[in-house]
């Protein structure tokens, strides 16, 4: 099966084929030099895989979402050692428990709103059952961590902590699959998960493949990096590539071994085949030493 790349918001899947919904070339836009080299400075790899216009922002090494604002107000970039699993500089507080509310809009709902002055769901509607199932899925393997934080799905998208939201049709058909970002300095989940709806449809993979995908985002919201971020090739293909930390961090996680491997499986792997990722061992300790 081909690679699956994690276009992850402020970190997605990208992938190595398109959606077949449409022959239509889409025509893409350019991003500038003063915020290629910007993203250069924060360390982002832009020649591996060049970023691209998304949203309000951009979409950077495949499932990292930043904004103008971001790049602003983020800290120069730094390379750091190789080790296995890692965090981010901002961690979600827990207080010693929390409950994490995700909403999703379902088929005839329209897309939905999001209840926190955001996008709404980019006029492709609602999530099959076959989504809504994968993101149960991904919800159940949170929770059966027992961790001080857990994860409820909701009908409403009023106040709800983690809204996920179909991608436009645009953004489905040139292969990105999914968006997310990282938790905030005053310690929240970040709020928006953009998804595609077409992960069984055109791409064929099973629910535990999809609550894969959407886990590996929602591991990104609460402040996961990429297991091989410090080099994308191990799960990507390619020439090697460092993340660098971006100017949010790259921290190891203590208890969780050096380098990194695709056999692993890890769920925070930048690319995937598709297949299921439920947690490895490593992932457990990584989730069990945060939170």
């Amino acid at each position: 099966m081909k690679r699956l790349t994690y276009y992850s918001g402020l970190m997605l899947i990208s992938m190595g084929f398109f959606a077949c919904e449409s022959n239509q070339v889409i025509e893409e836009e350019t991003i500038s030099q003063e915020v290629l080299t910007r993203l250069t400075d924060l360390g982002f790899d832009v020649e591996n895989q060049a970023p691209i216009p998304f949203e309000d922002g951009y979409l950077v090494e495949g499932d990292i979402y930043l904004t103008d604002y971001d790049l602003a107000h983020m800290n120069s970039g730094k390379r750091l050692p190789v080790e296995e699993q890692y965090s981010t500089d901002n961690l979600v507080s827990t207080n010693g428990s929390r409950t994490i509310t995700v909403y999703a809009p379902e088929e005839g709902s329209g897309g939905g709103g999001n209840g926190k002055g955001k996008k709404g769901g980019g006029g492709s509607g609602g999530y099959s059952p076959a989504m809504i199932a994968g993101l149960d899925l991904a919800i159940d393997r949170y929770n059966a961590r027992n961790l001080e934080i857990s994860f409820q799905r909701v009908t409403n998208s009023s106040n709800a902590d983690i809204v996920m939201t179909r991608l436009s049709k645009r953004d489905e058909r040139r292969g990105v699959l999914g968006s997310a970002g990282f938790p905030t300095a005053s310690g929240d989940p970040y709020g928006e998960i953009k998804m595609s709806g077409v992960l069984e449809s055109s791409y064929g993979l099973s629910t535990s493949g999809i609550a894969t995908i959407i886990a590996h985002e929602m591991g990104h919201c609460i402040g996961f990096r990429h297991t091989d971020y410090f080099d994308r090739s191990i799960s990507c293909g390619g020439s090697p590539s460092n993340e660098g930390d971006g100017g949010v961090g790259a921290n190891h996680i203590p208890g969780t071994p050096t380098g990194a491997s695709a056999s692993a499986a890890s769920w925070m792997l930048a690319c995937t085949d598709g297949s299921d990722r439920p947690f490895n061992n490593d992932d457990r300790t990584a989730l069990d030493y945060l939170y």
